[in-house]
């Protein structure tokens, strides 16, 4: 790993964590030529996740694009972003071994509204809107009581 100060290929490490569920690592560096230290991630990259369209083509997943969904849902809202690293991270490990790394778009859109409903209601309905394709108040208003319903049915059990 080049220093990113100097450009040495002579960099040691000086500690190493699990993070994200122990799917990645960050490794804590530091340069033997300036001493400067760097923080660097190591995670498995290019797995080949697929989409199934509603017309039945199939799609190479994009993290980047569900990811961008996800970021529009929480504009202006308070969001750590490792919380939407760890919901992307926790859905692909999903697609890759419960759905044998292809999934329909209907349940890649499901997976993504679980996964936001236990972060942030107002994000979730934000989502739901774009994904459930809401196209009147009725829509957001019936979308807002199943909410309610299902918190009210959680907090019972508790």
């Amino acid at each position: 790993m080049k220093c990113p100060y100097c450009g040495s290929d002579n960099t040691k490490v000086i500690d190493s964590r699990s993070y994200s569920d122990g799917n990645s690592i960050k490794r804590r560096r530091e340069c033997e030529e300036c001493q400067k230290r760097f923080t660097t991630h190591e995670k498995v990259v290019d797995l080949t996740l697929f989409v199934i369209k509603k017309n039945g083509e199939k799609q190479l997943y994009s993290r980047e694009k569900v990811y961008n969904g996800i970021i529009r849902a929480f504009e202006k809202r308070n969001i750590n972003m490792e919380k939407i690293e760890e919901i992307l991270d926790k859905l692909e490990r999903e697609i890759l071994t419960k759905f044998s790394g292809e999934i329909k778009s209907s349940q890649l859109g499901d997976k993504i509204v679980s996964y936001l409903l236990d972060l942030d209601e107002v994000a979730y309905v934000r989502f739901a809107s774009v994904y459930k394709k809401f196209d009147n108040l009725d829509s957001f208003v019936k979308e807002i009581e199943k909410i309610k319903n299902e918190k009210n049915i959680k907090g019972k059990v508790k």
